[in-house]
């Protein structure tokens, strides 16, 4: 599948951080990965989205701090028909693995 946005930063730049979020609730289902492709997209974010076999949705994501923490924000909304009940963060220095952001399957 084809990424749906280039990213920031290319190469990576020194202030380029990355994030791992896990989302947990009523977010399989209901538009959520396509969601976070968006509003990732928008930011200029590089990375992904998945579903996780537990009922959890991933989000990998690297850029800017200040639009990861606009992301993250986003991330405990979601769309309309989910119920986000919490999202866990992990960060770590940006590896600039990715290219684009996409949703993986």
């Amino acid at each position: 599948m084809r990424g749906l946005s280039e990213c920031m930063a290319e190469p990576i730049e020194p202030a380029a951080f990355r994030a791992r979020l896990f989302v947990k609730g009523k977010v399989q289902g209901v538009g959520y990965r396509a969601f976070a492709a968006r509003v990732a997209s928008q930011r200029g974010l590089c990375g992904g989205v998945r579903n996780l076999d537990d009922g959890r949705v991933e989000l990998e994501v690297e850029g800017p701090k200040d639009q990861i923490l606009i992301l993250i924000e986003d991330a405990k909304t979601g769309p309309p028909a989910s119920r986000v009940a919490a999202v866990d963060v992990e960060w770590s220095p940006a590896t600039g693995r990715f290219s684009d952001f996409q949703v993986w399957y």
